[in-house]
């Protein structure tokens, strides 16, 4: 199994040590995060909230590419979206979105995004208890702000949101995280696939990753595994996903490969690609937003490591094999390269395919540093 993701060894803590209130609170603004990856990692949270107020109606404000990510989760009864861009945009579209929370009477706020904006606009819309990290100098504008300590910023992330609303009175879910798509989102993978993908191995492909090139394997070296895999299992239909920016490192993939490859980057929603991914046998991929979407389905996933630290950011789920090549720069955390690449550099086509391979013959999921 894969390693346990590391958590915090003591309780943190709340400024003034105080707890929200269980009782009489009935309507509860959750601020989600901004990326798809976090989104995932913030659903224990979200659950331990939901957990802690039953009976409250929890509403949820997120941008329009994680907010689906919080409506399969199911434990929000309404989605608010920030239209930025849009009309939340800039200065006055703020004051807006705060006019528009404001008129909901919440009487609490829980802010998962880190960002001084969040305290701000959930001030302005008279949220009388606003809880969150003390991040981004933030404090001030919070009720309960909970002390994001180093040892926080070292936990995996999904401990990182949930040891936050923990510190805040939140009954304990625990950090298994299991991503179930309502029917009618897993039927959406179906004009998204040919006929002949029911009779076949479907292997899914992110060769992307939106954080910058620092965290992309070679699409070069994406393409030989998928031809690697193609050869072994005549069966096996290869499915690239991603988002737009992801069409160049696809392209290259699909280009060596015509008649057994699907190119699906930049043709999804959201919905779309849980739906594809949560009908794949395994899922190879960087870190990425879709890394984290394959584990949370429990899809078997391989994942690529080379800037970013897996004992941060690794999947959720048991079903993950991580390789990484532990090197003197590696975690740098940073979006270019500036030597030469050496942590992806190190990993090769082989090894990859063998991963895939043991996926495939169900042998024991564990983290691979060579």
């Amino acid at each position: 199994m894969q390693k346990e993701k590391p958590a915090l060894a003591a309780p943190l803590k709340v400024r003034g040590d105080k707890r929200l209130p269980r009782e009489g609170v009935d309507r509860i603004l959750i601020r989600g995060t901004n990326w798809i990856g976090d989104a995932v990692m913030t659903l224990p949270a979200v659950a331990a909230i939901r957990k802690t107020w039953p009976q409250a109606r929890i509403a949820l404000l997120a941008k329009p590419w994680v907010a689906d990510i919080y409506r399969e989760a199911g434990d929000v009864d309404n989605l608010i979206i920030f239209e930025e861009p849009g009309r939340h945009a800039g200065p006055m579209g703020k004051l807006l979105l705060a006019q528009e929370l404001r008129e909901r009477r919440y009487a609490m706020a829980i802010l998962l995004q880190n960002a001084i904006e969040a305290a701000i606009i959930a001030r302005l819309a008279r949220i009388p208890l606003r809880a969150g990290y003390d991040a981004d100098a933030r404090g001030w504008l919070l009720t309960h702000a909970v002390q994001r300590t180093k040892a926080a910023r070292r936990v995996h992330q999904i401990h990182y949101y949930l040891e936050m609303v923990k510190a805040l009175g939140c009954l304990d879910t625990g950090p298994e995280l299991c991503l179930a798509l309502r029917p009618a989102t897993r039927t959406l993978a179906d004009p998204l696939l040919p006929g002949a993908a029911a009779d076949s191995l479907l292997v899914g492909m992110a060769p992307g990753a939106a954080y910058g090139p620092a965290k992309r394997w070679p699409a070069e070296r994406f393409a030989a595994v998928a031809a690697t895999l193609l050869r072994d299992y005549p069966e096996a239909l290869i499915v690239l996903l991603g988002s737009e920016r992801d069409r160049e490192a696809t392209d290259v993939i699909a280009a060596t490969m015509p008649a057994r490859c699907l190119n699906l980057a930049g043709r999804t929603s959201v919905r779309e690609v849980m739906a594809v991914i949560a009908r794949c046998r395994v899922f190879l991929t960087n870190d990425s937003g879709l890394m984290h979407i394959a584990g949370a389905l429990n899809v078997p996933t391989v994942a690529i490591f080379g800037s970013t630290n897996p004992d941060a950011t690794s999947p959720p789920g048991g079903r993950n094999i991580i390789i990484r090549k532990p090197v003197d720069c590696s975690p740098c955390l940073k979006t270019v390269c500036p030597t030469d690449f050496r942590c992806m550099k190190l990993i090769d086509v082989a090894e990859v395919a063998a991963a895939i391979n043991d996926v495939l013959a169900e042998r024991t999921f564990t983290t691979r540093e060579l």
